[in-house]
């Protein structure tokens, strides 16, 4: 059999990412006269991605039993027949056993991760150890530890002027800069085109664009998302009461695909006048609860008609950014947010960028949601050093600044943030304790003034550093290629395997729903989906999400909206619509405020470039385990056997 040499390869699959099938096929006759286009064989390529997989993959198999389902070693073996450029990608693995080996001990499959890691567990287990030892001989006269050696921190808060900020710039530390640096340099932006800004979260980011956005002269909020986000709506809220007329891109059942003509006829001016904008367009890269990804050319059509792009790219891969083109679309603001460890600790930051010619177009208004970064080597001071400084006088922070101002491991208590008003600055600083996590820490109120205002010229003394962010490295080093060809065989496997789930009736009821693109070479790697019973009846995400959670699997759930069903899926409107709430299923009205409360609430799972077979594997089975009609009984009762809380159906 004649083989095809690496150029060859090259040239059948730039990406080299397809299966070996769809390289070289034995039934096609050859010749040296035949000459290929790399585009088309490229195209070729990607067209046949989706039917390989599923000619490959169980092919003319439905499971109806879970105890059936062949073993984690047959399925791997027959998985890397199918993706034999997946063996290309063990480094991951190795990666994961040295710097996350917590994965395996603990047996937990993280599914719901977004955004993307600092610190490596390796390295936060090594901080903790040293914080420990410090602490353990603080009686012993020694040299203040350097920033590279505490990665870890916690962050304050404090409100301002954004527009000031970004033009006049703030005290920054220089681990602050390091970190700025750091995460600049990874996410490819330059620092001579953008301004980046630390907020709590990607909700406090959101909101500080809708806080100083001019929506009086710019009237226009246009969203694409086919997701509820705690995010999008705090920016609707905030918007409309700043006089925006908000709007949204809708998706067509059950593929959720952009209604395009709608889409258009939104963006495009009628009456195109120079000079003057629309207002604002949010576009995300691709849904991180579906796994969609959107054309690019969706920012290209904004900035030809008048509209300010925000980029929303908190469900990107942590090497996709690499791919983006930033210098090519230029957009006028971008979020991202990360968090410290995967697996450990969620808790973290969200990064606004702000495009330096788009600053001088912002309001001046007062916001809430900037943060300062405090490495932990303020916490590990002695005590006598931090009541060194004089306290200034506190005041507790108003509940309404803080109602959108959700940390990434949970909401922030009002009582305990108190506000510190900075003698040398306008902004002023407010201090929350982050949740109490391993490495983590809490900020105390009573000295950190004096501490941020001498942090910098203390800095300086000991010179410039970077900052070791292993996760970023590591991320780095692996590329974007393998990475995305990794998590590309793993999300299609447990796309086409859920799909081989049907309960054991005549009807063949499928037991699982999926939401968005099914198999297909270039979606992103996330899953909506929903479990249904042999009566066709769907169970709750939440209960399946608790289920998974016992099971050592983490899952998430979301909620699907503007959805816009063609005439042919009149009976599935009537049948799938429902509230938030999971309330009156099956209602259908024709006012705009109330169809846009209606939605499908679905089971969510995001793959991680840390994400292995076993993984997916766990899932698949767990899944397949209400193909038992009697599965959520038989929890009910042997967890309360067990004497644990009773799992509310």
């Amino acid at each position: 059999m004649q083989s095809l040499g690496q150029n060859e390869a090259s040239l059948a699959c730039p990406q080299g990412c397809c299966p070996t099938s769809l390289l070289f096929n034995p039934s096609q006759p050859t010749s040296q006269n035949t000459i290929t286009k790399p585009r088309n064989s490229s195209a070729e390529c990607r067209h046949s991605f989706a039917a390989t997989t599923a000619s490959s993959i169980f092919p003319n198999t439905k499971f109806t039993n879970h105890e059936s389902l062949p073993s984690l070693h047959e399925s791997f073996s027959e998985f890397k027949k199918v993706y034999p450029q997946y063996s290309e990608t063990d480094q991951v693995d190795h990666l994961r056993a040295k710097e996350y080996y917590h994965l395996s001990f603990s047996n937990q499959s993280c599914l719901d991760y977004i955004g993307i890691g600092l610190f490596s567990y390796y390295q936060h287990q090594h901080h903790h150890d040293t914080s420990k030892t410090q602490l353990a001989s603080s009686s012993t006269p020694q040299s203040p530890p350097q920033y590279s050696d505490i990665p870890f921190f916690g962050i304050s808060y404090k409100t301002g002027n954004l527009k000031t900020l970004l033009l006049h710039g703030g005290q920054e530390s220089e681990f602050e800069s390091a970190m700025r640096r750091r995460i600049m340099k990874f996410l490819n932006i330059s620092e001579n085109d953008y301004y980046m800004v630390f907020t709590a979260n990607r909700t406090s980011a959101f909101k500080l664009v809708a806080d100083s956005y001019p929506f009086q002269s710019s009237k226009k909020l246009l969203s694409v998302y086919d997701y509820e986000s705690e995010a999008v709506e705090a920016m609707i809220s905030c918007s409309e009461k700043r006089g925006a007329r908000a709007m949204s891109a809708e998706f067509s059942w059950s593929r959720l695909r952009i209604q395009s003509a709608k889409l258009r006829k939104m963006i495009v001016s009628k009456r195109k006048k120079k000079n003057k904008k629309r207002g604002l367009f949010v576009f995300p890269l691709h849904s991180r609860v579906t796994g969609a990804r959107y054309p690019y050319l969706w920012m290209s059509i904004a900035q030809e008609n008048g509209w300010h792009v925000l980029i929303d790219a908190c469900a990107l891969g942590p090497k996709d950014m690499d791919s983006f083109g930033l210098s090519l679309f230029q957009p006028d603001f971008l979020i991202c947010s990360f968090y410290k460890v995967f697996g450990e600790n969620p808790s973290g930051f969200g990064c606004l960028f702000v495009k330096k010619s788009a600053i001088t177009i912002l309001d001046s208004s007062s916001c809430a949601g900037i943060v300062n970064l405090v490495p932990d080597r303020l916490l590990l001071q002695p005590p006598e050093e931090k009541d060194s400084s004089k306290q200034k006088p506190l005041s507790i922070l108003q509940e309404q600044e803080l109602s959108s101002l959700s940390s990434f491991s949970g909401r922030i208590e009002t009582s305990q943030a108190v506000r510190v008003e900075e003698e040398s600055s306008e902004l002023q600083i407010i201090v929350a304790p982050a949740e109490a996590k391993e490495g983590s820490g809490t900020v105390e109120a009573k000295g950190l003034v004096e501490s941020l205002q001498n942090k910098k010229a203390q800095d300086g003394k000991n010179g410039g550093f970077n900052i070791e962010c292993g996760c970023l490295d590591q991320v780095d080093s692996l590329g974007l290629i393998l990475i995305t060809n990794r998590t590309r065989y793993l999300i299609n496997w447990l796309v086409n395997s859920m799909m081989k789930l049907k309960h054991p009736n005549a009807e063949g009821v499928p037991l699982v729903k999926i939401y968005g693109p099914k198999v297909k070479f270039d979606r992103g790697p996330a899953l909506a989906f929903n479990v249904f019973d042999w009566k066709g009846e769907k169970v709750e995400p939440v209960l399946v999400q608790k289920l998974a959670d016992r099971n050592n699997i983490s899952l998430s759930y979301g909620f699907l909206h503007h959805i816009w069903f063609a005439d042919k899926y009149a009976e599935d409107k009537g049948k799938v619509l429902q509230t938030k709430e999971g309330k009156g299923q099956g209602v259908t009205t024709n006012k705009k405020k109330e169809r846009d409360k209606l939605g499908v609430t679905v089971v969510t799972a995001a793959l991680s470039f840390l994400a292995n077979f076993e993984d997916v594997y766990k899932l698949w089975t767990f899944v397949a385990r209400f193909l038992d009609a009697d599965f959520v009984e038989k929890e009910r009762w042997r967890y309360t056997a067990l004497n644990q809380k009773t799992i509310e159906v």
